[in-house]
């Protein structure tokens, strides 16, 4: 089994050393070294060695957060361009690329750099993982379950790239000399990947959910829920009614539905309830992450650090330290009704409280990923990189949600739509939507998932960022979206390794 995905959450020990950039000057990551010195072939004959290039394959989703290059955990980068959070930190030359893409004026230099190097390093080692299933080794209902999963995390891996980037490099196979991929436009990208999913869907060698001890592997569901993510975001409604069959799938299956408790659902005893989908793991007891060259080692989540109040103490967190990235406008707060219980477990309100200021500092802070000693107390190395928060990928919240709009958007029942939105609604305790519409489902979406990435992509998605994403009033965002605001820019060291790379019209 995968240590990095077992349920108590200990730590993931990457075997492999895959590097970091897609570049055209340096193979040095695409060069694996077995530790025994074994040939390749001989080494993974057992179910246990594959298992272990498996876990490599897992490991880059623990590396946005902090790489030991930049801080681009991907809450805050999809959060920093949408309209319920400022950027913060010390002041707007603190992570200056954030500031950047807030502010809709990023350039090569200023741009998600590390997330280049990050998913590529996923890929590089789901199509590792893949080759070696392929050799015979181990037994065949361990090679074919790791087949799909290393599949499914490799389309999950280009999603995120597509999702930012849009116009990347695409292979399936790992790159022979000059380790040149061709890069494709974002339609063809998404043209690649979606039969790729289409067919890992079909074989249905993935369990919808797995049992606990080996919760954080992909799954069915997940690969439901990826596939819905992908087709509404391209607006590809030829797909729509098989979007829609999948989150009926997720809805008629017993393993899911709503936790009855929204505030449990950030605690570590909510962490993999029944609402959960798709989470990936950290843990602070037995971390290995650390300043220094262990930033990519097994561990905890610098996240709650990076957006919390500096200086802050109270009976739960004292004696830390906070960065101020992320405070939350107070229009955010200011959105929710009385009796929304969403409020107060979204809402880290802590105005009235006396601590050192930062940048767009408005006392008020995403409470999902809140740090509190608990979450750190097992920590040997540094505490600070090292919080046990899981971040939550996939809900049913949001399979309900999903399930909705897309109904709607094909002529479906209208009052099966309805009851899918109102589940969401009154579980926050409130009360029913009339109607199921598109402006509901998203205003829903918005109250749901602040803070979860998911509100700068449906303004994009849903032609809403342009009016959206305009100049405020504090005189921070200064510029508005436009529709060439959608896929961020490529790196400027990506494209001074690889010529041919070209650059988006940002």
């Amino acid at each position: 089994m995968i240590t990095y995905i077992y349920r108590n959450k200990c730590a993931l020990c990457a075997v492999f050393a895959a590097a970091f950039m897609l570049s055209a000057c340096s193979d040095d990551f695409l060069e694996v070294t077995n530790p025994t010195g074994e040939p390749l072939e001989e080494y993974y004959t057992t179910d246990e060695h594959l298992n272990e290039a498996l876990t490599s394959a897992y490991a880059p989703l623990h590396w946005p957060d902090w790489d030991n290059v930049a801080y681009n955990d991907l809450t805050v980068d999809a959060e920093i361009m949408g309209d319920d959070f400022w950027v913060g930190g010390s002041s707007n030359t603190d992570n200056e690329h954030w500031h950047k893409l807030f502010n809709f004026e990023a350039n090569g230099n200023f741009t998600l750099a590390t997330l280049w190097g990050d998913f590529y390093s996923g890929i590089k080692r789901c199509n590792d993982a893949i080759k070696y299933a392929s050799w015979g080794g181990g037994t065949a209902s361990f090679r074919s379950t790791m087949e799909m999963q290393a599949r499914l995390l490799r389309v999950y891996y280009y999603n995120i790239l597509w999702h930012y980037y849009g116009n990347v490099p695409f292979y399936l196979e790992n790159l022979n000399i000059p380790y040149v991929a061709p890069q494709l436009s974002a339609d063809e990208i998404y043209a690649q990947l979606v039969p790729e999913l289409e067919s890992i869907i079909a074989s249905g060698v993935l369990p919808m959910r797995w049992e606990n001890s080996e919760a954080g592997r992909v799954s069915q569901a997940m690969a439901y829920m990826l596939y819905a993510e992908m087709v509404m975001y391209q607006k590809d409604t030829a797909r729509y009614p098989q979007a829609l069959q999948y989150m009926k799938a997720i809805i008629n299956d017993s393993n899911y539905k709503l936790n009855p408790s929204y505030a449990n659902l950030w605690e570590e005893s909510g962490e993999w309830c029944q609402e959960s989908i798709f989470e990936i793991n950290y843990n602070d007891d037995q971390a290995q992450r650390d300043w220094g060259q262990a930033a990519l080692n097994a561990g905890g989540s610098v996240l709650p650090t990076l957006i919390s109040p500096n200086g802050f103490a109270d009976d739960v967190w004292s004696g830390m330290d906070g960065w101020g990235f992320l405070p939350m406008r107070v229009e955010t707060y200011n959105m929710f009704a009385e009796g929304d219980v969403r409020r107060d477990a979204t809402c880290w309100d802590v105005r009235g409280t006396s601590y050192t200021e930062r940048y767009q500092d408005t006392h008020i802070w995403l409470k999902k990923y809140r740090p509190t000693l608990d979450n750190c107390k097992d920590c040997p190395t540094s505490k600070n990189l090292n919080y046990n928060n899981n971040k939550r990928i996939y809900r049913y919240a949001e399979t309900l949600l999903n399930a909705a709009e897309l109904l709607i958007a094909t002529g479906g029942n209208a009052s099966e739509a309805l009851g899918y939105l109102n589940e969401v609604r009154t579980r926050a305790g409130l009360s029913g939507y009339a109607e199921c519409n598109l402006d509901n489902i998203l205003n829903e979406r918005h109250l749901e998932f602040v803070g979860e990435g998911k509100r700068y992509f449906d303004l994009v998605r849903t032609d809403r960022a342009a009016t959206t994403l305009v100049p405020d009033t504090y005189g921070y965002r200064t510029n508005a979206w436009t529709p060439s605001k959608k896929h961020i820019p490529l790196a400027q060291s990506e494209l001074d390794a690889d010529p041919t790379l070209v650059q988006n019209n940002y």
